[in-house]
Parts: structure tokens; sequence; C-alpha cells
């Protein structure tokens, strides 16, 4: 990668941690049951556009209206195809959604101040400055989304059926 192509080294830092941090959280995450992080905290299951392997991707999400606002600032939003529904474990339950990957800077502005008006914590993450103007920087902004930053809005359509077996022998119920 050139110099003008590689992410600056916070953000290079920032990932690194977030590999380690991430090992536990996926563990609280996929409980049957809600918690305290599943507040803000949700797991992606997703599969790899190379291996065909399936991931599990901590994110963290604001609710907009029906939807679902995710940062995308990984490299695990490349595996998701439009319209194709990813499994989530939300808030203990498991989920069906369709990704779209919103890339224009306006509608990343937008939805960028709809997240932190909900959590507050996702300025720190984000780390676009904002001018006097109390709008995004417009330079920085577009050099995020040259790295490859977007904003994933989260579609849920369904819940997966689940599987109840009523005693020994008896067929599962849906």
């Amino acid at each position: 990668m050139s110099a003008e192509t590689r992410r600056p080294l916070t953000r290079r830092i920032q990932q690194r941690a977030f590999k380690v941090v991430n090992v536990p959280m996926r563990v609280v995450l996929q409980l049957p049951f809600a918690t305290p992080l599943t507040n803000r905290l949700m797991l992606a299951y997703l599969t790899g556009r190379k291996t065909g392997k399936t991931y599990r991707q901590p994110l963290s999400y604001v609710r907009d209206g029906e939807a679902l606002l995710t940062p995308g600032g990984g490299n695990w939003k490349l595996n998701l195809k439009p319209g194709r529904p990813e499994r989530l474990k939300l808030r203990g339950r498991d989920v069906l959604a369709r990704p779209e990957i919103v890339r224009e800077p306006d509608d990343v502005e937008r939805l960028l101040a709809v997240m932190e008006a909900g959590n507050p914590m996702a300025s720190r993450f984000v780390a676009i400055p904002k001018g006097p103007d109390g709008r995004l920087d417009r330079a920085r902004l577009e050099a995020a989304l040259r790295y490859g930053f977007r904003i994933v809005r989260w579609h849920i359509v369904d819940s997966p059926p689940s599987v109840a077996v009523t005693g020994p022998g008896s067929a599962p119920q849906r």
C-alpha cells in the first residue's frame, strides 16, 4: 500500500485493539438473552467472500426508525452483498436483516448525526472533526470515504424460525 492509501496510524492502532477486544465481546453478544452491552452492540454472522467461512463480527448500532445504523469502517463490510439477508444477534435474538451500504457524503453526514444523537460515543470511533458551523469537515469526510468508510443501514426482514421439540420422539414444531 502506498503512503497515500494507508490508513492513519490512529486507525491502524484502533483496528488492532478491536481485534483483541472483539474476542470476549463475541462470547457476550451471542448469549440468548439481552445484556447491558446489547443495547448498543450486536453480533453479525457474515460469510467470507473468498473463504465461505462464517465470521462473527461485533458491531455498534443505533436505531433509526425500523432500521439499524452501523459505522462500516472495517473490512467486514466487504462481505456484504446488497439485498442478501444476514443473520444478526440483536439483544439476544436472532434476526435477519438486509444491508444497505451508504456511501454518498451528504447521506453519510446526515446518518452520522443520527448515530451521534442516539449514541454520543459514536463520534469517538468515527473521528471526523466538525467545523465551526457544526457540520463535518467535508475534506476529512471525503478522505474517510476514499479509505472505505461507509454507513451500513440494516433493514430487519424477519426472524429465523426457531425449532421446538415437545417431547421424546415427537416431530419438531415450527
